[in-house]
């Protein structure tokens, strides 16, 4: 079994074929972390590298006992206020006012699989013998809680999950302040630390810093994990790469208010924490309660950081994505939002379909204004039933037609809002999220839905689930445009409107569950202004997400890119969309248009009656090309090959399972002049077999071994390399796609 206790030493080792992660415990009781990455063999007693020990101004846990303090030793689960002043990973506040707490060991269960996490979302096995769980039993015996730390480490994959869980057996209330999903100190700070930062229109960019003395932190406090910050980050060594060195990565599986943070102490220990964001955040932790924590997942590779990409990727698109969708490829859609916005008629959607079918598309998707008086954004959310006027026939009249053509039908909603002009809010005003005699601040015109409350999800579940079951709806694009703001609950006492946020993202996963349970062949994509929920969390419930709002290819490879660090491909929304692109107002050639929306779910929102009979037959082609190598390009193992974030230049790659095939998008943003010569190292391949390599359109490269491809690369240099510009017929925001197919005996 991949996880031993030692009896003498008081040592936990779990360990897969890769890698190995050490605890002990410690003479106090409390645990004490040894080590985390390359696996190294089992050994009876790791004890050297308890470092303790006296030091200047450190307090210590035993009289007259100075080489033994909390604050010089490395930990798993750290408590604030006796002999450490590094950030804690719990706090518990007591009736007294004390927040002093000594949890210490009682006893550990080993078994195999892994547990699942009440109303919330985790990774899981479909076979006991895939994992194997460790639950370490901790008791504070003064305030009588307990906790219990429980670790699952993967046989196939380089990961460990973590969650906490705290019980209350004694007889008095308590809150529950500070509960991180995993705490992890490292022994040294020489990492840097990567973030995926942005906005609106921007998520997930790149940043990267030295880790320094202090505190390096993501957060976010809007009740959605945001646009702005991401709950992943990176601690890799400065030499790391895409291909080579050592790197950690830690994912949370949540999408609320989350923190991720890295304290540098003085002696350079690196303490790592991620989990429900403790700002604004209390539990009322009352006698016989339980509170559990998100997931954290762990991530440990010494060979670069594309392999700790693919480890997320495989691990999250086989073990956290569930359903009928998670290994189907899926489908090709067309939005009808950029085409008509709020315009639009029966006989205009189906000729819309009419077209997108006649190019091999599968889905027509009806974006936002079929329900209650949705014309315009100020009114109608909450009201989820048809707009008659607008859709004589009802949903299921148009669903009915969409189906004859033979193409898939979806629909949009925003369940988590609703607007003041409603029927919803003129009936329920209580039912938003809003403080007592303040006024409730809007947002893109409207209100949040007091999802902690469970008769507001129930209100909303049964108006959804009788338009699925009526309208025979095949797919859903679940939409949340809006932040909380005021966030108080009104049916809540005082002492538990901390919980608010979290009860209300508990509450967003219960609807989502219901109705998966209902509709288990839906295919749901989770949507946030765009990228503002695209997280683990959401995976569990909708196995792809809208990436970003802004569509525009060139802004694409950032967003898409930065999103690949931790989220497999075939969770990307990708759309080809109108030119000049809505959001940047930029022209691009629709070949680059859809070669980076081949990485990801493709799809299309714009008007097809408006383009040339040439701009259709590109499309047809695309929707062609996608279609024969849609497996590969969505279920694919994914590397990075050059990276926007570091030049002009963007190439992603991806390669079948059994290596006999893969695909190379190379990108260039800018012309420029008299350009260098260029080639691209092709890795993964089989050394000793030959690939034809062809272009998109089928220009013939050439024939090459994987060893060639891997070592010497493909000549990827363009007409740019000429000194002529009447020569060149490269464009500015140009793209290549190179075919690989291994060559049959």
């Amino acid at each position: 079994m991949p996880i031993k206790f030692h009896q003498d030493s008081q040592e936990f080792h779990l360990f897969n074929d890769r890698i190995s992660y050490i605890i002990k415990i410690l003479r106090n009781d409390q645990l004490g972390q040894l080590y985390f990455g390359s696996r190294v063999p089992d050994r009876t007693d790791h004890s050297y590298l308890v470092e303790d020990g006296y030091r200047p101004v450190m307090s210590y846990v035993y009289d007259n006992d100075y080489d033994f303090s909390l604050g010089n030793l490395k930990q798993e689960y750290p408590a604030y206020g006796t002999t450490d002043y590094r950030m804690p990973a719990l706090e518990i506040k007591q009736p007294n006012g004390s927040t002093v707490v000594n949890f210490r060991y009682q006893s550990h269960r080993i078994y195999a699989g892994k547990p699942k996490l009440a109303g919330l979302p985790a990774t899981y096995v479909e076979d006991n013998d895939e994992a194997t769980t460790l639950e370490i039993l901790l008791h504070d015996d003064v305030i009588d809680v307990d906790l219990t730390l429980t670790y699952t480490i993967f046989n196939d994959y380089d990961a460990i999950a973590r969650s906490t869980r705290f019980a209350n057996h004694s007889t008095q209330d308590y809150q529950l302040t500070t509960a991180m999903s995993m705490n992890l100190d490292l022994p040294d700070d020489d990492y840097d630390w990567m973030q995926f930062s942005g906005a609106w229109g921007r998520e997930r960019q790149l940043k990267s810093t030295h880790l320094r003395p202090g505190i390096q932190a993501v957060s976010s406090t809007r009740g959605a994990s945001s646009h702005m910050q991401n709950p992943f980050v990176i601690l890799k060594r400065p030499h790391t790469d895409d291909v080579q060195g050592e790197a950690y990565g830690f994912s949370l599986v949540y999408s609320g208010n989350f923190l991720a943070q890295a304290q540098v102490d003085a002696y350079k220990v690196t303490r790592v924490q991620m989990g429900i964001n403790p700002f604004h955040f209390s539990w009322k932790l009352t006698p016989g309660q339980e509170f559990q924590t998100p997931e954290a997942v762990m991530v440990y590779t010494s060979n670069g950081l594309n392999q700790l990409s693919q480890t997320y990727h495989q691990l999250y698109q086989h073990r956290l994505a569930r359903g009928y969708w998670r290994d189907r490829p899926r489908p090709i859609l067309i939005n009808n939002w950029e085409a008509t916005y709020f315009n639009f008629t029966a006989d205009k959607l189906i000729q819309l379909a009419k077209q997108a079918k006649d190019l091999g598309i599968e889905l027509f998707v009806l974006d936002d204004g079929w329900f209650g008086k949705r014309t315009k954004e100020t009114a109608g959310l909450g009201d989820w039933w048809v707009n008659r006027d607008r859709l004589p026939e009802g949903i299921s009249g148009l669903s009915n037609k969409i189906h004859q053509l033979g193409m898939m039908f979806g629909l949009w909603f925003e369940p988590e809002m609703t607007n003041k002009d409603s029927d919803l809010y003129r009936n329920h005003p209580d039912y938003i999220i809003q403080t007592p005699n303040r006024h409730p601040s809007q947002g893109r015109r409207q209100y949040v839905l007091d999802f902690s409350r469970p008769e507001v999800v129930e209100y909303i579940h049964k108006l959804i689930a009788k338009v699925l079951r009526e309208g025979h709806v095949d797919y859903v694009k679940w939409d949340m445009n809006r932040n909380i703001t005021e966030c108080f609950s009104t049916a809540f006492p005082a002492d538990q409107q901390g919980e608010i946020f979290h009860r209300y993202i508990l509450g967003v996963y219960h609807l989502y569950e219901q109705l998966i349970q209902e509709f288990p062949k839906i295919l749901f994509e989770s949507c946030a202004s765009g990228g503002g929920r695209f997280d683990a969390g959401m995976l569990y419930y909708a196995p792809q997400a809208w990436t970003s709002d802004d569509s525009d290819a060139i802004e694409r490879l950032k967003i898409q890119t930065g999103t690949s660090y931790c989220y497999p491909i075939s969770s990307m929304g990708a759309h080809v969309s109108i030119c000049p692109n809505e959001q940047v107002n930029r022209y691009t050639p629709l070949k680059t248009r859809g070669d980076v929306a081949f990485f990801g779910d493709l799809g299309y929102e714009l008007d097809l009656a408006k383009l040339t009979a040439d701009e259709l037959e590109q499309i047809k082609d695309q929707v062609k090309l996608m279609k024969h190598y849609r497996s590969l390009f969505q279920f694919g193992r994914f590397y990075r090959l050059k990276n926007p974030f570091d030049g002009n230049i963007t190439a992603w790659l991806v390669v079948s399972p059994d290596r006999q095939q893969a695909i190379m998008g190379y990108f260039k943003v800018l012309n420029d002049v008299n350009a260098e010569y260029r080639r691209q190292r092709i890795p993964a391949l089989l050394a000793d077999q030959e690939y034809r390599v062809c272009e998109e359109d089928g220009h013939y490269c050439g024939t090459y071994t994987g060893s060639e491809l891997a070592n010497i690369g493909l000549v990827t240099s363009d007409a740019e390399s000429e000194q002529s510009a009447a020569t060149r017929d490269v464009p500015d925001f140009y793209s290549r796609l190179f075919i690989f197919e291994a060559k049959k005996d």
